[in-house]
């Protein structure tokens, strides 16, 4: 691989949440044995859109709540890559939203990793979609609406100061993933410590399915049940909510790839690389 970039210390607080998910990230790519020049991580823009700056990997830095149809680009030109989407709550929930939907939707098989802080960090502490004054459970709860879209096949939700647990789910996620089995979204609880100090109310308010002999991450129906029953008693549901438990299939946007990737269009990408080596 060609050294392009040193990477660089994080520019986050001291304590910011960002911090877990980042190490979440390499550790995985560690643990997995991911080569640097294999792995593609995109990040949208907020705080968390510096991520791709500081892991060593192929990176791309895109628009503000674009970086799921760039990512799933990136995933159809090259199926090879791992792919890692990054963002944050705002970036994802708020303008990127329609882009989420579609992505639980259309269930390409990368993972997006939700830095959720409840905060615009960036610009200085605005409430985001997921923003509660209290700071207790989330208003809005993108597990539940990836719970009620039928072709999602990975859920899973940690909390940055949980960090074993976290590790375990960023794993799963990549090899859920990698194992072409579709999307893998893991949402992790970052608390923003300069405007939104979380720690401690989310500490306290959450529930972790893993030590739960009775939940079933195969079964979807129980699963939104007890994300539904959690929330009413302002409880949030962290874990393995749903991972789909059937064999790994075919990239189910396999007939889009034949279109767009590498193969059908590798006489027209050369010509883009021989553009930039002029």
């Amino acid at each position: 691989m060609t050294t392009t970039y040193t990477p660089a210390p994080p520019i986050w607080c001291a304590g910011c949440g960002h911090f877990g998910a980042q190490a979440a990230i390499s550790g995985a790519l560690r643990e997995l044995d991911i080569p640097a020049h294999e792995t593609m991580v995109l990040a949208g823009i907020g705080c968390s859109g510096t991520v791709q700056n500081n892991l060593g990997t192929y990176g791309y830095h895109a628009l503000h709540g674009r970086v799921l149809p760039t990512a799933t680009g990136v995933h159809l030109a090259n199926p090879d890559l791992t792919v890692i989407a990054a963002g944050g709550d705002g970036d994802g929930y708020a303008i990127g939203m329609g882009h989420l939907v579609h992505t639980f939707r259309r269930n390409p098989s990368f993972a997006y990793i939700v830095m959720n802080n409840g905060v615009y960090g960036l610009t200085k502490g605005q409430g985001s979609p997921t923003f509660q004054p209290d700071g207790a459970a989330l208003e809005f709860d993108a597990a539940s609406l990836a719970l009620s879209i039928p072709t999602t096949t990975f859920i899973a939700r940690g909390f940055a100061r949980w960090t074993d647990q976290l590790n375990r789910l960023t794993v799963a996620a990549l090899e859920h993933a990698r194992e072409r089995r579709g999307f893998a979204f893991l949402e992790v609880l970052s608390p923003c410590v300069t405007y939104n100090d979380t720690y401690p109310a989310w500490e306290a308010t959450l529930h972790d399915l893993d030590a739960s002999d009775a939940h079933d991450p195969t079964d979807r129906t129980a699963a939104f049940g007890t994300v539904a029953a959690l929330a009413t008693e302002g409880r949030m549901a962290v874990g393995m909510i749903y991972r789909n438990g059937a064999s790994p299939a075919d990239d189910p946007m396999r007939p889009v790839a034949a279109k767009v990737g590498r193969e059908a269009n590798a006489s027209a990408f050369a010509k883009i690389l021989d553009r930039y080596r002029s």
